[in-house]
Order: C-alpha cells, then structure tokens, then sequence
C-alpha cells in the first residue's frame, strides 16, 4: 500500500463517485478503479459499496476514511512542523466552534492571528457541539470550543466560561426581566434534536421540573431556528444572550430563564494527539483573547469559572 492509496480512496469516498473523483485528482477512471481494487485485495475486505445512487463507504471503509484522514493532516502538517522548529510558527489549524459562539469570535481571532502568527492558516468550522467533539475525535479538527452540559472522557479539556441559558424570541417581543420554566413550555419552541447537547441539558432540567416539552420543530442547524424565531414560527432556547454580532437577526429578543440554566463553554482537543506548534500558539491567543473579554463582559449571561472551584 503506498500513500497515494488512501489519498484517493478518501476523494472517492468525499466526491461520491469514481468519475468525480478522477476529475478532481486528474486520474483516469480505470487507473483509479485499479488503485481501489487493489487497496480492497490488501485488507481483504469490501471497502465500498457501489449502487446507482453513487459510492458509500462499509462499515470497513469508513474505518479506513478516518484513519486515512488522520494520516493525511499528519502528513501535509509536516513541513510545518519542521519550518516552526526553526523558531517561525507556521501551519493550518482547523478551529472548530458552537454556532452560537462563531459570530462573536471568528473576526477577532483572525485579526489576531494574522497581526501575530502571520504564517499560521486558520481553518474555521462550525456546528453543534457534539459534531464538532466527534471531529476532534477523528482528528478532523485540532481544537474547537464546545458547550458541554457534563465532561466527556478522550479529551484534553480547558474551561473557559459557563453561559447562562435563554429564550430568543422574535423581534419586537416584549418580555418581562425573567421568564420561568413552566412560562417557557406554554410557548411554541423549535429544540434541537435530542440527541444534542444542549437538548439533553433542556430535557434533563424540565423533566426535573415535571414540565413536558412538546416542540413544534427540531433543528441542530443554528440558522434554522434563527430563521424560524426571526419569522415568528417560535421561540428558541439557546446558550447566547445577545445577537447584536448575528447578521439578520440582530434585534431577536432574549430573556434570562429562571432559576438559572448553564452550559459550560470549553477548549477541547484530543487527548492521544499532540497539538502542533501553531495549534498551541493559536490555543494561547484564544484563551487570552476570551479572558479579556469576560473581564469586559462581552459575552452576556457568561460567568468565570474558576477552574480550582467550578
């Protein structure tokens, strides 16, 4: 097996087909059949399942995509590595963060990151936090900041801050100073998806509450239900205080929920995966930049937490 291998391999399994994909690494389609069947003779394993719909991986492939993925960012970090060495800090770094984090964080960080590492490339991704903790996993992601409800095992952890929990309503919706948990059920909501984490964390606290929660949409993408509150479908339940940074939905309306919910916002990475050179320089200049924002209060309804006594 030679590298090239799982290069293509993994372009076949990202383009969905075989003629994709040899457009895409400028290869013959025959040429690159020949590649896969022989990478599928070494393992002795089915690596992809062809029907009229396009190319999936197995169950054995996609085993294979990401350990493929993981080798492929080793390798193209290398001469990166070696350059910083030499005491010029270099490199991509792919920074994953919560959605409703990204707008308040992406344009400082890379003004930060090119005043001071101006040879460091950030690679920005977003989503809900349980994908981007199952990226950091696969290596997919250096780091990323997540919310978490509890701590998750296989990471490298770093509290940053708990932000407090509230209801965005659309624009206009005069609300009083609080609003309580029964008064938030009575409403029509749009969640996400319960597998989510901060689904989880709303369903843990209203079932303790012996309030049922009954949504009239699901989504864990934060533009839908941006879209659904700023149209008037409903009301939303979300980690952020302030949406003066959200393009289009700058005068959504929020109101703190009472007694109190939080979710913890951290830095993780993975824990068997060193962080290169430019992914700690990067991991620096953010936990420098969002210190100094909570000492400013930024970040409305987000708290220190001291990570001696959280």
């Amino acid at each position: 097996m030679q590298f090239r291998h799982l290069r293509y391999f993994a372009k076949i399994v990202e383009a969905g087909s075989f003629s994709r994909a040899a457009a895409l690494i400028h290869i013959a389609q025959p040429a690159l059949s020949k590649q896969i069947a022989e990478l599928e003779d070494e393992f002795g394993v089915t690596l992809l399942h062809r029907s009229a719909r396009g190319i999936t991986p197995t169950v054995a492939g996609e085993v294979l995509y990401q350990e493929a993925l993981k080798l492929m960012r080793q390798v193209d970090n290398l001469p990166a590595i070696v350059r910083s060495s030499q005491g010029d800090v270099q490199g991509v770094v792919c920074f994953g963060m919560a959605s409703t984090m990204a707008p308040a964080l992406t344009g400082k960080m890379l003004e930060i990151c090119r005043n001071t590492l101006p040879k460091v490339t950030l690679r920005f991704v977003t989503g809900d936090s349980l994908t981007l903790r199952e990226k950091v996993a696969a290596r997919a992601i250096d780091i990323a900041i997540v919310f978490e409800d509890e701590p998750e095992g296989g990471f490298t952890r770093e509290v940053l801050f708990r932000q407090r929990l509230y209801l965005a309503s659309p624009k206009g919706s005069a609300r009083a100073s609080s609003i309580s948990l029964q008064e938030v059920a009575a409403l029509p909501l749009v969640l996400p998806t319960p597998t989510n984490v901060l689904r989880r964390l709303i369903d843990r606290v209203f079932a303790q509450a012996n309030i049922t929660l009954a949504p009239i949409a699901e989504s864990d993408l934060f533009d839908v239900m941006m879209s659904a509150v700023e149209t008037g479908l409903g009301h939303a339940i979300l980690p952020k205080g302030d949406f003066s940074d959200v393009l289009g939905h700058q005068d959504i309306a929020t109101t703190p929920i009472e007694p109190p919910v939080y979710m913890t916002a951290c830095l993780v990475s993975a824990q068997d995966a060193p962080l290169t050179q430019a992914a700690l320089a990067i991991e620096a200049s953010l936990l420098t930049f969002i210190r100094g924002q909570l000492e400013e209060t930024s970040f409305k309804g987000a708290e220190w937490v001291d990570p001696e006594h959280p």
